[in-house]
């Protein structure tokens, strides 16, 4: 699909006490192959300023870092309700060039975005922290909380997209759980820039099923930016995970055994505490969730494809006391082990 956007300042006329504005008009060829033109934004600014309070009104009022300064282009995308309640979905997508340094700042809005830095440089603010950005650059932020980024003399291209889901703020706090930050610089770029392009496609398309495609494509995107927000900061650190990687494995293969923060500290000559600490951002849970998960799923086999009793299933697994094992089948999965078993 070819795309060009004509960009125009603003157009000041006499009469009626107003000032329009004209940002831009887009011009896009559609599936026909006939370009056609896009709607434009217009304001209305009130008479009695001058020319620079004009332009300094316009700059602010405008969502968007201001059209004179940037060639874009964009979808404003409206989800199904369906989608809206039940899946990732999306808000916005396109790229910008920008034309000339600017500022965009936003709070407030229920959304979460990413952008890859094309070309050029620039920077974020968010969170009270400052980020230098350059080409490769990939941002991953929600937008709930204040930020503002901005365009340097070296200006950049950026490719990106707002998108929300119900579940996303969890999604994302587990993000920065496992190290996750604003800011990282991926291994393969070309995958991220190919899923925004993509986004775009759909949502300019006529799909019937484009917001399953889409919901796709953005769980997609996350599990990219889950494998690449981890970023070691020394040889140290990977070496402590690689230590730290043996410890799972004996959880694995002990797991139906009775085992403590204490048990395991003392057996690999660890402190308990930092066990603790660097197995959650490592895996993302406790260790005692992890050893419950293990212990559930191993019950739920048993359940399922023997005979033995909830007791013996109990015992079996590591659990030892049945009220306690039900107690913790029915946490995990809502229902009783008895009630699973009828189930499945």
């Amino acid at each position: 699909m070819q795309r060009n956007l004509a960009l125009l300042r603003p157009r000041y006329q006499s009469g009626a006490g107003k000032v329009k504005f004209q940002t831009a008009i887009k011009m896009e060829k559609n599936h026909r192959g006939i370009f056609q033109r896009m709607p434009f934004h217009q304001l209305d600014i009130s008479e009695g300023k001058s020319d620079i309070g004009k332009e300094q009104l316009i700059d602010q009022e405008l969502f968007n870092p201001q059209s004179s300064y940037v060639s874009s282009s964009r979808i404003i995308y409206t989800p199904s309700t369906f989608a809206r309640t039940s899946l990732l979905h999306l808000q916005e997508v396109g790229s910008l060039q920008a034309v000339h340094p600017h500022v965009s700042q936003r709070e407030d809005l229920v959304s979460f975005l990413c952008f890859i830095v094309l070309s050029g440089e620039g920077e974020l603010s968010y969170e009270e922290k400052t980020y230098q950005l350059g080409q490769g650059d990939c941002v991953f932020i929600d937008c709930r909380k204040a930020y503002s980024h901005s365009t340097s003399d070296n200006l950049w291209s950026l490719q990106w997209c707002h998108f929300y889901a119900p579940s996303l703020p969890a999604v994302y706090e587990k993000y920065k759980e496992r190290g996750g930050r604003p800011v990282c610089h991926p291994d393969d770029l070309a995958s991220f820039t190919s899923i925004l392009t993509d986004l775009y496609d759909l949502a300019s398309s006529s799909d019937y099923i484009r917001d399953m495609r889409i919901n796709e494509k953005l769980g997609t995107l996350l599990t990219l930016l889950m494998e690449q927000s981890w970023h070691p900061e020394s040889v140290t650190v990977s070496r402590k995970r690689m230590e730290l990687a043996v410890v799972k494995e004996y959880l694995d293969e002990h797991y139906t055994e009775k085992l403590t923060l204490d048990d395991l500290a003392e057996k690999f000559f660890i402190n308990k505490f930092y066990l603790s600490k660097i197995f959650k951002e490592t895996y993302g849970t406790t260790v005692n969730n992890y050893l419950i998960s293990k212990r559930i799923t191993r019950a739920k086999q048993l359940l399922c494809f023997t005979d033995m009793t909830v007791d013996e299933i109990g015992v079996g697994v590591g659990m030892g006391d049945a009220n306690y094992f039900s107690r913790m089948f029915r946490k995990v999965e809502g229902i009783s082990p008895r009630e699973y078993r009828k189930q499945w």
